[in-house]
C-alpha cells in the first residue's frame, strides 16, 4: 500500500505533464469531472437514504457486489434486452462507488460504526481523484485509445479485473508481480468512466 501511494506522488507530476504536453486529453478531464459529479451526486443521495452501512463490508463482499453489476450489464449487452428498470447507466454509476468504498475499506478495515458522512465524502472525493491523476497519466501514453473501444470491452475488462481481484483475495493479498487489491479497484473505476463518458 505505501509503495503504491509514492506511485500516486510521481503521477500527480506526470498528470500535470501531460495536459500541457497534449491539450486534447483536457476534454476528457473535464468530462471525467462531470462523471464525478453525477457519481457523487447518487453517493451523497443514497447516504443520506442509508448512511454508511457499507462501512460493515469487506472488501471481499464489496468485489462480489461489483461482480453482480458487471454480470448484469454484460447480461444485458449480449440478450439485447432487461426485464429491470435499472439501466446500464446506472450499473456503471454502482460499480464506481462501490470501487471507491473498496479502496477506503482496504485502508481502513471494516467496522461495524457508522462513519462521520463527511468524513466518508472526504475520503470519497480524495480516492475519485487518485483515479481521475492515475487515467490521466495512462491516458497520455495510451493517447486517448479508450475513445476507438467499444463500451462491452469496458465490462469485459472490469469483469477481468474483478476475476484479478478475486484471486488476489484468495492469495489473503499476496502477489508476486501484480498490482494489489487496490490497483484493481483504481482501475474499474477508470473503465466504468470511460463507458458512462461514451454512454
Amino acid at each position: 500500500m505505501q509503495m503504491y501511494n509514492k506511485t500516486f506522488k510521481l503521477l500527480i507530476f506526470s498528470y500535470f505533464y501531460a495536459l500541457i504536453e497534449n491539450p486534447g486529453m483536457e476534454k476528457t478531464f473535464e468530462q471525467y469531472g462531470g462523471i464525478m459529479d453525477v457519481c457523487r451526486e447518487v453517493f451523497l443521495k443514497k447516504m443520506k437514504d442509508y448512511g454508511t452501512a457499507w462501512r460493515i463490508l469487506r472488501p471481499v463482499s464489496i468485489t462480489d457486489q461489483i461482480y453482480i453489476k458487471a454480470r448484469r450489464i454484460r447480461s444485458i449487452e449480449e440478450k439485447k434486452v432487461q426485464k429491470v428498470e435499472d439501466d446500464i447507466r446506472s450499473e456503471f454509476i454502482g460499480i464506481i462507488n462501490y470501487a471507491l468504498m473498496g479502496i477506503i475499506q482496504l485502508n481502513l478495515g471494516p467496522s461495524e460504526e457508522e462513519m462521520n458522512p463527511a468524513k466518508a465524502i472526504e475520503l470519497y472525493n480524495q480516492y475519485f481523484e487518485n483515479a481521475r491523476t492515475l487515467m490521466t497519466a495512462k491516458n497520455h501514453d495510451y493517447d486517448e485509445a479508450w475513445r476507438e473501444m467499444r463500451i462491452s470491452s469496458y465490462t469485459d475488462l472490469i469483469l477481468m479485473k474483478i476475476r484479478r481481484t478475486k484471486q488476489i483475495e484468495d492469495n489473503q493479498g499476496e502477489t508476486i508481480m501484480s498490482e494489489g487489491i487496490d490497483a484493481n479497484y483504481y482501475d474499474m473505476v477508470n473503465y466504468a468512466v470511460f463507458a458512462l463518458i461514451k454512454i
